[in-house]
């Protein structure tokens, strides 16, 4: 059985925690991005990660790390599926200089997968949340000391990531609405094709496929604000309810149901998790 558990606690990052539990053995992530990083281990089984153009395999040993604003998916990469853990923190909470930057998505640490493991367990389970809060800071402090390369620095602007930006913008300022792949192309000057390759080999997914991920997410911050799934699909631009459903688990692996229930009266700590069948 396929089941995930989404969790949403204030651990005194400045701004909420989000924490799944999950397991899968057909679910494919679509392929999408985050605002925040995304940090997780496997308890059991072996999971496979594309991130832009290459592949990686995780196992129990294994922690994920996938920057913020990159596109990846992810899938069971065994029959018998995987099992996983898995933390949204904000930048801020690895870093005070700067976002580090992680040469590659998966390294090989069982001490430190086994620290990250106790940690989401304490802030799920609500046991301890000063010693929570304390292993939690640890962990993330112990894999940028390990395993970061260096402050992510700003390289210079290129002309795919040009078109990619333009075409973001204008998606996202017509979420209703959205313009037809042949407006941006003629306000760009170029091609329909131009566009799309430049977009697909700048960004990891064509325009389309990116405009869902990016309502999906704009629906989760509706949802976690106290909107219905079905208010939340209307003002995103979803064509209904089923619509938004299908999406938002490819994206986040839990209906968004589940998800807003699971964030409700999120205090200090955990008051209520969520847990459903995917």
């Amino acid at each position: 059985m396929e089941q995930a558990t989404w969790t949403r606690v204030d651990a005194g990052q400045g701004a909420p925690l989000d924490l799944m539990r999950a397991r899968f053995v057909r679910h494919v992530f679509a392929p999408h991005a985050h605002d925040e990083f995304a940090i997780g281990a496997c308890t059991d089984g072996m999971e496979i990660i594309r991130v832009g153009s290459r592949s990686y395999h995780g196992g129990p040993g294994d922690i994920v790390v996938i920057e913020p604003g990159e596109t990846h998916t992810g899938g069971s990469a065994v029959p018998e599926g995987f099992a996983y853990r898995v933390i949204y923190p904000q930048w801020t909470s690895l870093a005070d200089d700067g976002v580090p930057h992680f040469p590659v998505p998966v390294v090989h640490d069982p001490g430190l997968a086994a620290q990250f493991h106790r940690a989401h367990e304490l802030i799920t389970r609500w046991r301890d949340p000063l010693e929570a809060e304390s292993r939690l800071s640890w962990v993330l402090t112990t894999l940028v000391q390990r395993h970061a390369a260096d402050v992510k620095r700003l390289a210079p602007v290129r002309a795919g990531e040009q078109v990619a930006r333009v075409t973001k913008d204008r998606l996202a300022d017509r979420l209703l609405d959205p313009p037809a792949l042949h407006e941006i192309a003629t306000e760009l000057g170029l091609s329909r094709f131009q566009v799309l390759r430049a977009f697909r080999d700048t960004v990891g997914m064509p325009p389309f496929a990116w405009l869902s991920q990016y309502r999906a997410t704009r629906a989760r911050s509706l949802l976690a604000a106290g909107h219905r799934p079905a208010q939340a699909a209307a003002l995103t631009g979803f064509a209904d309810q089923a619509h938004l459903t299908r999406w938002f688990r490819r994206v986040f692996g839990v209906t968004p149901g589940a998800f807003r229930n699971s964030v409700q009266d999120a205090g200090p700590w955990p008051r209520r998790d969520c847990a459903g069948d995917t």
